[in-house]
């Protein structure tokens, strides 16, 4: 210890030894001991859940309505009933759910993502500007749906609210800039005038009113496509697209449950694996879309070009080039994909009623007037789901890791 100006008091070695790093770009012990008892907090509160569920799927009714009891064969004696009930008593309804979740789960998932890589690829390196005839081209197709589906459950003062609506919102951005004012007010006029007279056209023949608010919706539909497609035109670009994409998955499900219910009941297709396989395709994948995009565009394009002047086409690109560089993102999204689609409750129970039901039902079927919540049950349930789901993350987890296209372009 030295004395006067300047002098420096150092410490002993005993006490700054837990705060000095032990190598370069390393962590002190201090930082390793605080780091390490976060991971084990952290560990705890992620796998106690997991623990608590495979001990409540072996006790029996009697434990789970005692109290809360943790240690097996000190705090209770572990029982086979709950698995009885499952897997012997409703061995039939279990294979049935088992079966139509992996079926229902793996061709959605297939389908996003191939679908969805190809969605991706395309939205990444090919520039697309629509042009008015395609817009209109969509939007007459969109018509024509929203009549389809209007015509099977829709009522028509529904349709025509959603018409005219969509059009007061457009006809500022569209028919402003194609009319001058007093046009735009005549065209507007006319429209108003035709659409209430077909809408009320009841009051003049009960043989007219059919027609006439059918030939209401077209009118609305055609003119809103029609005004769209003018102002989309020129305007639209990869990343307006992918908005778009990604916006069909703001939507909450459940908005969309009573229509898509009505639409597929009105087609045969309630009750069947075919109905689950399209509505959880369609819901998921946005999230392909959106994740895989991200992933190729980090892949250098100094490798398409290359094989583009050896003459590979675009599928061959993607197919040989692409997917095996965005291995590491197509596994998980694949998983991921997989994992929400496995998990899916709201429009397994609204599309499925008995033949196509899945495993999420079976686990909301462990509910009894007489009994109430039959935890043991729906934990051998629960059990049940989470083993192919944990399978397929251990089939996949070397490919999801970072550094696989490093050294892919050379030089």
């Amino acid at each position: 210890v030295g004395t006067g100006t300047g002098t420096k008091f150092n410490l002993p070695h005993r006490q700054t030894r837990w705060f000095e790093q032990s190598s370069i770009g390393g962590m002190s012990p201090l930082g390793k001991i605080i780091s390490y008892f976060l991971l084990l907090f952290w560990s705890l509160v992620v796998l106690f859940p997991i623990y608590w569920l495979c001990i409540t799927a072996f006790k029996s009714m009697d434990d789970v309505n005692f109290g809360p009891v943790y240690i097996p064969w000190v705090d209770f004696t572990p029982s086979l009933h709950a698995w009885r009930n499952i897997i012997v008593d409703d061995m039939a309804d279990v294979a049935s759910a088992y079966f139509n979740s992996i079926v229902i789960a793996f061709f959605s998932t297939i389908f996003c993502v191939m679908v969805g890589s190809l969605a991706a690829y395309a939205l990444v390196r090919i520039q697309y500007r629509p042009k008015f005839g395609s817009i209109m081209l969509f939007a007459l197709t969109l018509a024509a749906a929203c009549v389809a589906i209007g015509r099977w459950g829709v009522d028509w003062w529904l349709g025509i609210a959603v018409g005219l609506a969509i059009f007061f919102f457009l006809w500022r951005a569209a028919v402003k800039e194609r009319f001058g004012n007093g046009q735009m007010s005549v065209v507007v006029g006319i429209f108003l005038v035709v659409a209430i007279v077909l809408y009320f056209s009841g009051n003049f023949s009960p043989d007219f009113e059919k027609h006439g608010k059918t030939a209401s919706i077209i009118l609305a539909l055609v003119v809103v496509g029609w005004s769209a497609a003018h102002w989309i035109n020129g305007r639209v670009g990869n990343s307006d697209i992918l908005f778009w994409i990604i916006s069909q998955r703001i939507l909450p499900p459940v908005v969309v449950v009573l229509p898509v219910y009505i639409m597929f009941q009105r087609i045969g297709l309630l009750d069947t694996q075919l109905a689950l396989i399209i509505a959880y395709a369609v819901v998921n994948l946005p999230i392909v879309v959106w994740l895989m995009h991200d992933f190729i565009a980090t892949i250098p394009i100094d490798l398409e070009e290359s094989a583009q002047l050896d003459g590979s086409s675009r599928f061959r690109i993607f197919w040989e080039i692409i997917l095996p560089l965005s291995r590491p993102g197509l596994a998980a999204t694949t998983l991921l994909t997989l994992i929400l689609a496995w998990n899916e409750y709201l429009l397994a129970a609204f599309l499925a009623t008995s033949k196509a039901q899945t495993l999420p039902i079976m686990v909301s079927a462990q509910i009894s007037q007489e009994r109430g919540i039959q935890w043991w049950n729906m934990s051998v349930v629960i059990i049940l789901m989470i083993i192919p789901v944990i399978i397929m993350a251990f089939l996949l987890q070397r490919f999801i890791s970072k550094g696989v296209l490093l050294g892919a372009v050379k030089g």
